[in-house]
């Protein structure tokens, strides 16, 4: 089973795939973790080049092109060997964030990053995403408080951040089967609570 996770700065992603992923691995599973853009050697150089703040002239052409390159090497390489050994993927964003970054966040053409994102990810789309919701300031506040070294897409106004949230919830309400919505603005505990009931859901069901 494929599971992502999306959501924008602060949402608490990575914190939630290891909570989530050691409950899984407790309960019998075999589970790999990965992330976007990186996962991979080559992944991690681009995923270094894009955060690097002083790549401020970089186009938003430029910027879809190098994720989806990351992306095409992260499947080819990790997730589709993994699903294929009957493992649990979950990953810290996917191909969905270039729809809410580049095409909701920069305004970039969103027929023409699926069409982008289909050829780097083979048609490969996750069994579940969980979008965790989070308030845009309230989120960017946890990315301060919590010491994370800022990268290139930190760096972008409030109404960026306002539309890429707009972007997944409108995602989210184009394909409720896939998507599951995740309130973010609460305790670790909590959010996690919520998101080990919607994987066991969808285990239960994928696997009954």
């Amino acid at each position: 089973m494929f599971v992502t996770f999306e959501g924008s700065e602060g949402s608490g992603k990575s914190t939630q795939i290891v909570l989530l992923a050691n409950e899984l691995r407790r309960q019998g599973y075999d589970v790999l973790t990965t992330r976007e853009p990186g996962g991979t050697a080559i992944g991690e150089q681009v995923r270094t080049c894009l955060h690097d703040v002083a790549n401020q002239q970089m186009t938003s052409a430029t910027e879809v092109l190098l994720y989806s390159a990351s992306r095409a090497q992260l499947v080819k390489e990790i997730i589709r060997p993994a699903l294929a050994s009957n493992r649990i993927v979950l990953s810290d964003r996917y191909a969905d964030s270039t729809l809410a970054y580049q095409g909701y966040g920069r305004q970039l053409d969103i027929e023409t990053l699926k069409i982008i994102t289909n050829f780097a990810t083979g048609g490969l789309q996750p069994d579940l995403s969980i979008f965790l919701d989070v308030n845009v300031r309230k989120g960017l506040e946890r990315r301060e408080v919590g010491g994370d070294e800022l990268n290139r897409m930190d760096l972008q106004a409030i109404a960026f951040y306002d539309r890429v949230r707009t972007g997944y919830l409108n995602m989210a309400a184009e394909d409720p089967d896939r998507w599951r919505i995740v309130e973010a603005n609460r305790s670790v505990e909590a959010i996690h609570g919520d998101v080990k009931g919607v994987v066991e859901r969808c285990l239960a069901t994928k696997f009954a």
